[in-house]
């Protein structure tokens, strides 16, 4: 199986924004800057069901095979940090001018909507991301709900200490230590409680006592 290719989400990104500034680039210092994107973008998906950063950066070309929904959503937070880019150009122009003069230009109105389209795009991200969460292809291709699995606890392959004997879960307690550190806690919910009680008794005792 080969892997993902970045220039496939490249496609992607470029498929879903315009801009003349990448006409003035050189392929070279396009690619230099998609992959600046893509790489950076990573961090915004949240609970990818495969590891995003299996990749290998000098052939720019994942290890691994994403699906193009995985595809759609790296692509999506590349736009993002495209706009986290062009708002940090327009506030180093809006730091030359004092703040009344600033709104008075085109640069005050061009921020005005690129962090409009920054918060819409991080919506489609999020909606995109929620999307890929509740559903998963079965081995049709075709999509069903993930509602069913949601609770199910992730399972952890431990090595046996020993031929036999009851299973350890993932988190290394097993059951006996559980269930006796259940019996202990409860043990010292009912000195507790007991204290509480005797404290009040003795508490009111007093009161009485005074009056």
């Amino acid at each position: 199986m080969t892997g993902t290719a970045f220039r496939e989400i490249y496609n992607k990104f470029k498929a879903k924004i315009t801009d003349d500034m990448f006409m003035e680039l050189t392929p070279g210092e396009t690619d230099s800057l998609l992959k600046e994107l893509l790489l950076n973008s990573l961090h915004n998906f949240e609970f990818p069901r495969v590891n995003i950063h299996d990749y290998n950066e000098e052939l720019e070309e994942y290890n691994i095979s994403l699906t193009t929904e995985e595809q759609n959503i790296i692509a999506t937070y590349m736009i993002v940090e495209w706009l986290s880019q062009q708002l940090a150009s327009v506030e180093n122009t809006r730091m030359k001018y004092s703040g009344s003069d600033f709104k008075f230009t085109s640069q005050a109105n061009h921020m005005a909507k690129l962090q409009a389209m920054k918060k819409d795009y991080e919506r489609r991200g999020f909606h995109l991301q929620r999307l890929y969460k509740r559903r998963k292809a079965d081995e049709n291709g075709i999509m069903r709900s993930t509602f069913g699995s949601i609770m199910d606890p992730v399972e952890t392959k431990r090595p046996s200490t020993s031929g036999g004997g009851s299973s350890t879960p993932s988190n290394g307690v097993s059951k006996d230590e559980l269930d006796e550190a259940i019996k202990t806690l409860m043990n010292k919910l009912d000195v507790n409680k007991n204290e509480i009680i005797d404290e009040s008794e003795s508490s009111s005792s007093i009161f009485m006592e005074e009056f």
